[in-house]
């Protein structure tokens, strides 16, 4: 039996997936073998030995100490694009607050006093105050094509926009799942100078905290406009207020309300409605408890942000084993000596790499002592080994 503690409430949709005759689920489980969360901050948390897996249902994994705990070898799960759809309709939504003035004119209107003639001066005196601008014909850069970006780039060349991207390291799926219409940028300045309106599509890290800085915004045509679904750090608030006061800057949208943007007439701000949708919080909590699933009964990893992404199918009859190490030479030579001192023969072998971690599936002919899997232990740089049997 598999104990799963959720840290959040998960959707019971996700939770279905794990069948009630082999996992136990609560928020009150002592040593989980797994763990489902979706925005508790876990830096502060102590670990046991048995945990194997933590589920994050969403993206954005800032609230998960992932890299410290690849070193435990504990597998962190994340659920990117499963929420992509729900991002790219607020993403579009912004824009268009953004483009005809919305929040403004709706807080104008909830304003309004007087009735008959006096009303009606006071609303046309309003259609004149808050003028747009259209979509069709504006360039849009978005930075970052994971699965986000793509679907906003795709959706807002559907909307007659022209559309420019930036993303250094776009993956292959990604790219094929791009409209040819969408125009690389050579460079972040070069979409920026580009780009009357600006959304951004990458995580949280060192290499991109105020990533859209001063000089940047400087690059903006005027009246340009911002869009931050991403993380609030990535942009540079006190640039973007100075910008918007200087008039240079149009429009900041941001889905991460602070004290310093909060209440500019310039600025429109979310509270956080992203992944805000019953159809994500579904679809999140699908991929996470499947991909769960499939860690611990098969030790197969896809959609880690900490380890490699290694799957393989089981063979009939084998005993499974996964050994997660540091990615030094000689390590599954030494894992297959092990095993051929017991024996046992490889009938089937994966190994993959991510960095500093290293992880090895491997389907043997027969059971694997105790004694076995203590000596696999034993070798200098082994982090984590764990013996799954036979499938089924």
């Amino acid at each position: 039996m598999y104990k799963i503690q959720t840290l959040n409430n998960i959707s019971a949709e996700g939770l279905k997936r794990l069948p009630a005759e082999q996992y136990n689920v609560a928020d009150d489980v002592s040593d989980p073998d797994g763990i489902l969360v979706r925005s508790y901050k876990m830096h502060d948390m102590e670990f046991g030995p048995s945990l194997e897996a933590i589920g994050r249902a969403g993206a954005g994994v800032n609230n998960i100490p992932f890299e410290a705990l690849a070193g435990k070898g504990v597998v962190v799960f994340n659920a990117p694009g499963a929420n992509a759809n729900a991002v790219k309709e607020l993403v579009i939504g912004g824009m268009l607050m953004a483009a005809r003035n919305l929040a403004a004119a709706w807080d104008y209107t909830q304003k309004l006093q007087g009735e008959g003639d006096e009303l009606s001066k006071k609303v046309e005196a309003g259609k004149k105050q808050y003028v747009g601008y259209e979509l069709p014909g504006r360039t849009l850069g978005v930075i970052g094509l994971g699965a986000i970006g793509v679907q906003v780039a795709n959706a807002a060349l559907n909307l007659g926009m022209k559309v420019i991207g930036y993303d250094a390291m776009i993956s292959v799926e990604r790219a094929w799942q791009l409209h040819s219409g969408v125009e690389q940028a050579r460079s972040l300045d070069d979409l920026l100078s580009r780009s009357d309106m600006v959304t951004l599509h990458v995580p949280l890290l060192d290499a991109t905290r105020g990533l859209i800085s001063k000089e940047g915004i400087a690059r903006m045509p005027k009246n340009g406009v911002i869009l931050n679904f991403a993380r609030d750090p990535i942009v540079d608030e006190a640039a973007v207020l100075e910008s918007l006061d200087a008039g240079h800057l149009g429009a900041y949208v941001t889905d991460f309300p602070t004290r310093e943007v909060i209440g500019h007439d310039k600025v429109i701000t979310l509270p956080h409605l992203g992944a805000s949708t019953h159809e994500a919080e579904i679809n999140c909590a699908i991929m996470v408890a499947d991909n769960m699933r499939d860690y611990l009964e098969n030790g197969n990893i896809k959609y880690s942000v900490n380890f490699p992404e290694a799957a393989l199918p089981r063979t009939a009859g084998a005993h499974r084993l996964t050994i997660a190490n540091r990615n030094v030479p000689n390590m599954v030579g030494q894992i297959s000596t092990c095993l051929a001192d017991a024996g046992l023969n490889i009938e089937d072998l994966l190994n993959k790499s991510r960095g500093e971690i290293a992880y090895t599936i491997v389907d043997v002919n027969g059971p694997v002592s105790d004694d076995v899997l203590d000596k696999i232990r034993s070798i200098e740089g082994v982090i984590k080994v764990r013996s799954l049997g036979t499938a089924g």
